[in-house]
């Protein structure tokens, strides 16, 4: 007993504002490993560059430094922080490489307290910051948990609409000749599944979002494995499944995909979240169009729904984390010019709306701000016919220099026949070449760090 007791003070003590683990959430190319090699980069800077005004205890000269440590879990591989690096201070400045598998970065910052309990025990302290990247497809899983075969089947076909409809067509085709009470052929269900897997890819090349399962999309060390052989199919859940058929087999990898890779990548990390960030890229749905933007916004709202929330306090972190503190971000804000921000937010809201009705009955704190992760570019004015314009300056992705207004944000979703007529064109920049030395050019990054720390380093 007196063993139990002294390890549960010792956890105690760990825990008390000694450690933080950030959930950065968010779908695919939404930023995710830009926005973690800043939060890196901007926190190692600390100490030697006034780059944070808006985080307290930097501007009040509290953070003493920051340095990376190894990572508690030696199973997962290391964040590519210095591969980051390397691309974005390379002669011609690069987006890092997006993630195809999972990672994990930890910081150390140490501080000088202000609340006395701290006070009383040390001069300064030191937070720990787990900071976790994966892949955004992976991301959609976890809707996967509460839904069995039969229940993920009628969403899937439920969705095929307008342009999902359109691109099912292959898929659908090669379902209408399969008997599932046959006897299995697993020659016929890797086909059918393949065909499903490219209407997968069909979707998110055309700006759609909801892609489930995830991993199909992006496998990583599962390519190729009978776990990801499966596809929804109709059938009559009241009826008897005949052993040995192909729906049997269907059936089962379903399971075993839920069990196996859904709920172990779930529970081994995102059950173990204190804080969250969901990292919204609005301006790319707005290029594709109306169901761009719902599909979105329907995905958003899916994953949400998988975290677990609540007020946290010292025996539920012991043994059962939850997620208190929620911001949302719009990346790419340095995408259009800094009176289009507020309408950037305005949108993010909307986008979120239903994500944010799920949290705000938990009485879980939320915010909502527009960012740039990584500046790509300048922001100014210029002469059109004697009327100064706002402007940005940048590099394109193929590498011209362009100066140009991008246009208006609109502060609540046009309505579909908007886009019957009109068209939205945001363009994609090259980040801005920087000096090694300093930190990345950011909008906002301070004013992230301390929504989100900066309880915790008073």
């Amino acid at each position: 007993m007196k063993h139990l007791s002294r390890e549960l003070n010792q956890l105690i003590s760990r825990s008390v504002d000694s450690h933080v683990r950030i959930a950065v959430t968010g779908l695919s190319r939404a930023g995710k490993t830009a926005f973690i090699s800043s939060l890196v980069n901007q926190l190692l800077h600390i100490s030697t560059h006034d780059n944070l005004p808006l985080l307290a205890s930097a501007r009040d000269k509290r953070v003493v430094g920051a340095r990376r440590e190894p990572q508690i879990n030696m199973m997962v591989p290391r964040f590519g922080y210095d591969e980051a690096m390397n691309q974005l201070f390379s002669p011609t400045p690069a987006w890092p490489e997006p993630t195809r598998d999972v990672s994990e970065i930890r910081l150390a910052l140490k501080y000088k307290p202000i609340k006395k309990t701290k006070k009383l025990f040390s001069s300064t302290s030191v937070l720990h910051l787990d900071i976790v990247d994966y892949p955004g497809e992976w991301l959609l899983d976890l809707p996967l948990l509460n839904l069995d075969f039969h229940q993920w089947s009628q969403t899937q076909f439920a969705a095929l609409k307008g342009l999902r409809g359109e691109l099912a067509k292959d898929w659908l085709d090669k379902l209408e000749y399969l008997s599932l009470s046959a006897e299995v052929d697993e020659k016929r269900l890797e086909d059918i599944s393949k065909a499903y897997t490219r209407y997968l890819h069909d979707c998110k090349n055309r700006g759609l979002h909801w892609v489930q399962p995830g991993r199909f999309v992006l496998p990583g060390e599962l390519e190729g494995a009978p776990v990801l052989q499966f596809f929804p199919c109709q059938y009559n859940e009241e009826e008897k499944v005949p052993k040995g058929s192909n729906l049997a087999m269907l059936m089962a990898r379903y399971q075993e995909y839920q069990q196996k890779v859904v709920k172990a990548f779930y529970k081994h990390h995102f059950s173990t979240f204190d804080r969250q960030i969901v990292l919204v890229d609005c301006l790319q749905p707005l290029n594709a169009g109306d169901e761009s933007f719902l599909d979105m916004r329907h995905a958003i709202e899916q994953i949400m729904h998988s975290f677990r929330y609540g007020k946290s306090n010292i025996l539920k972190r012991l043994f059962s984390p939850r997620i208190d503190k929620i911001l949302f971000a719009a990346t790419k804000a340095d995408h259009v010019t800094p009176e289009q921000h507020p309408h950037l937010v305005s949108l993010l809201q909307q986008m979120v709306h239903p994500a944010w009705q799920n949290a705000a009955y938990d009485n879980i704190e939320m915010s909502c701000m527009s960012i740039a992760s990584i500046q790509a570019t300048q922001s100014g004015f210029i002469d059109v016919n004697g009327q100064s314009m706002p402007a940005i300056q940048g590099t394109s992705a193929d590498g011209s220099m362009l100066t140009i207004f991008p246009g208006e944000v609109p502060t609540k979703l046009p309505p579909p026949d908007f886009w019957l007529n009109n068209k939205f064109n945001f363009y994609s920049f090259r980040p801005i070449s920087e000096s090694v030395d300093e930190p990345l050019p950011h909008i906002r990054m301070d004013k992230v760090l301390e929504y989100l720390i900066g309880d915790k380093l008073r």
